[in-house]
């Protein structure tokens, strides 16, 4: 594979602004991100920089591009650190110290290269590597309709865990997101 998975950078907050509308944008989008273009669209400039900015330093969250050969970014994930007391990332509150991956996404033209695996080895390795209470799970979760995307990450080696959550904005409740986990070595889960 000729992509390089690295961290966003702070300055870099226009190429991530692009490649979050891109995603936003993606016929899977409505089922895949619980946020529209046009929300997004509209968010000010600043918005981005403290986004990107908070990315970057890797404190609690970290986002990871892969760069192609042209240097145009191909895809991205982020991982959100999530620990038992703290505001709930998604969903509930932590039940233990986890990260949480959100925003995958993977341009249309790179996708079937190994992009999708590269991003979340990059950020499962980042995971396990964080000091303070070790993380005991990495988790995600897939829309019950995004076949493509729930087979992506089975082959990763995610697994099923029975659980669920409505989607946000969805007052009938009936489509639901379904968790996806992977231990840590050493962890739970």
């Amino acid at each position: 594979m000729d992509y390089v998975v690295r961290a966003v950078r702070a300055d870099e907050w226009e190429r991530a602004k692009e490649i979050r509308l891109t995603g936003l944008r993606d016929p899977a989008a409505p089922i895949a991100f619980l946020e529209t273009y046009d929300r997004a669209a509209a968010r000010p400039d600043a918005f981005w920089q403290e986004r990107t900015a908070n990315a970057a330093s890797g404190e609690h969250v970290r986002q990871f591009v892969a760069e192609a050969p042209d240097g145009g970014w191909a895809g991205t994930v982020s991982v959100l650190v999530e620990r038992p007391g703290a505001e709930p990332g998604f969903g509930e509150a932590a039940e233990m110290d986890q990260a949480h991956l959100v925003g995958v996404f993977v341009r249309s033209e790179h996708r079937g290269r190994g992009v999708v695996d590269a991003l979340f080895r990059e950020a499962i390795d980042w995971s396990w590597s964080l000091s303070g209470p070790p993380l005991a799970r990495v988790r995600l979760f897939v829309h019950e309709a995004n076949a493509r995307a729930a087979a992506a990450y089975r082959r990763i080696g995610f697994a099923p865990t029975g659980g669920t959550l409505p989607m946000e904005g969805d007052p009938t409740a009936l489509e639901l997101e379904f968790e996806i986990r992977r231990p840590l070595p050493g962890g739970g889960g």
